[in-house]
């Protein structure tokens, strides 16, 4: 799981310090459990973070795929284009031959390329559809964008004075920020959701256009004023996952985070018992 090299940072000042680090040392107890749990960004990541739903493990596995595909015919052009250099340069070849067409490789370079865009468009369009289907949602989720926070409804459960679980959601700041939280990532109220269910998130705006974007879910969608999208979420693992608007929406745009919060059922059935009874 990507994460930040909190451990080494710690095992070296240590080191520094001149003190032992020990497996139950509770410093480094605890930055192995902060890393195990959160999946948010890293300095120079270069890959993706680890999926947590099934459409994020298809997105991979396409990309994988798909530059696998690349990387060959990267190399074959690259290997033609070198060979091309090589055999017809003025000094080996003074005289050069007068082709002026040739049916065959003609063919060929319209041909391949074709088949080849075909056996990657049959996966590629699975995945578009199943981005799109949502199977039953024993859960709905709503999210509206505002400048610059988001507020969620969870409009499935009331109590007898018919009032819903309503929350807004702002960006945690650095000076409340506490040992283990990612600065410009944290929020004071987290979007909680059970593991092993189907949800649905209702995504809309208040005001201008937003995003609500989660990497490891494999969920980024529009928020529209007037307008509803819909994503839809398994989360087959407990965990935090962290998200950002992904629409420049103004001079705020980089500071309102989403922060989804999968849980157990038992414990998602608790967390809700307790807002409702607020």
């Amino acid at each position: 799981m990507n994460h930040f090299n909190f451990e080494f940072i710690f095992s070296t000042l240590h080191i520094l310090l001149g003190t032992s680090v020990g497996p139950t040392d509770p410093v480094v107890t605890l930055v192995e459990h902060f890393s195990s749990s959160n999946d948010a960004p890293v300095p120079w990541q270069m890959t993706f973070q680890e999926a947590a739903t099934p459409i994020m493990e298809g997105i991979i596995s396409l990309h994988n795929d798909v530059m696998g595909i690349i990387v060959f015919i990267t190399i074959f052009v690259c290997w033609m284009l070198a060979r091309a250099l090589y055999l017809f340069s003025e000094d080996k070849n003074p005289t050069p031959q007068h082709i002026v067409h040739g049916t065959t490789i003609e063919l060929a370079w319209t041909i391949l390329p074709s088949f080849i865009l075909m056996f990657i468009a049959v996966p590629s369009f699975a995945l578009l559809y199943s981005m799109d289907e949502v199977i039953d949602p024993a859960i709905t989720i709503k999210a509206i964008g505002h400048q610059w926070y988001w507020s969620y409804e969870y409009s499935d459960y009331n109590t007898e004075d018919g009032d819903t679980i309503e929350f807004d959601s702002y960006m945690v700041q650095e000076d409340d920020l506490e040992l283990g939280q990612l600065r410009l990532l944290e929020v004071d109220n987290r979007v909680v959701v059970p593991t092993n269910t189907h949800i649905r998130v209702l995504i809309t705006s208040g005001d201008v256009i937003h995003a609500w974007a989660i990497p490891s879910l494999g969920v980024k969608a529009d928020a529209l004023p007037g307008r509803l999208n819909q994503a839809q979420m398994f989360v087959k693992r407990e965990g935090v996952f962290h998200g950002q608007c992904s629409e420049l929406c103004g001079v705020n745009h980089g500071f309102m985070p989403i922060v989804v919060e999968a849980v157990s059922l038992k414990d998602y059935v608790s967390w809700v018992s307790s807002k409702l009874e607020d």
